[in-house]
């Protein structure tokens, strides 16, 4: 029976459907199930399935975006029993994410933040229109693991650079690795500015993130 509901859960996923996967959460929480086994063996399986159709050219951009929604709406119905066991899922990172100052390009960076969020990464986004410094202190703040730049025009590129930089003067490049992203960005320009990874979509980052952290 429990099977038959993790299996549901992540069709709910799989289908973008954000009121079935929170009547299940809700069902789950209901029955006593653990809602960390909820996430790990239900709903997660389904961000994988799309995550892995979207690389195989199989799932498009607006199907990646409804699994996403569908599973913060599962997640914020389970937090609130996680806390209150005082149970948190093992955190792979910490990471502070934004669009960079004179940009205001949102959708890929806010995917980015919820592929990120339900592989297990602690996910700060900062939103769009983020001042370098702002980047930067949040992530000394938070003792981040990785600050994630998005932008989507050549004009605002050139401050991930900036990012990078500012980093270095205050001597927490060591510390924090930079992961870049957006339209205009290539890999020869994350090369260029002293990157430590690149992706060019949201299933991409994740791995980049994770192997990027493997690499310390």
């Amino acid at each position: 029976m429990t099977d038959q509901i993790f299996k549901k859960m992540a069709q709910s996923i799989i289908d973008g459907e954000s009121e079935i996967a929170v009547e299940l959460a809700i069902k789950a929480l209901a029955e006593g199930m653990d809602p960390l086994d909820a996430i790990n063996k239900g709903f997660v399986l389904g961000v994988e399935h799309v995550g892995n159709m979207f690389s195989c050219g199989d799932a498009f951009l607006p199907e990646l975006v409804m699994a996403g929604e569908a599973m913060k709406a599962a997640v914020s119905v389970l937090e609130p029993e996680m806390a209150k066991q005082g149970t948190e899922r093992k955190s792979l990172g910490t990471v502070v994410l934004g669009t960079i100052e004179g940009d205001i390009h949102d959708i890929g960076k806010t995917l980015v933040g919820t592929m990120l969020s339900t592989a297990g990464f602690k996910v700060f986004d900062l939103g769009v229109d983020v001042p370098i410094m702002t980047l930067v202190e949040k992530a000394r703040q938070e003792n981040a693991d990785i600050i994630g730049i998005s932008s989507l025009l050549t004009t605002t590129m050139v401050k991930q650079r900036d990012v990078i930089e500012a980093l270095d003067d205050l001597g927490l490049r060591g510390k924090v690795k930079v992961l870049v992203g957006g339209a205009p960005v290539t890999r020869s320009w994350a090369e260029e500015i002293g990157a430590d990874g690149y992706s060019e979509d949201a299933v991409g980052a994740v791995e980049v993130a994770k192997e990027i952290l493997q690499a310390d």
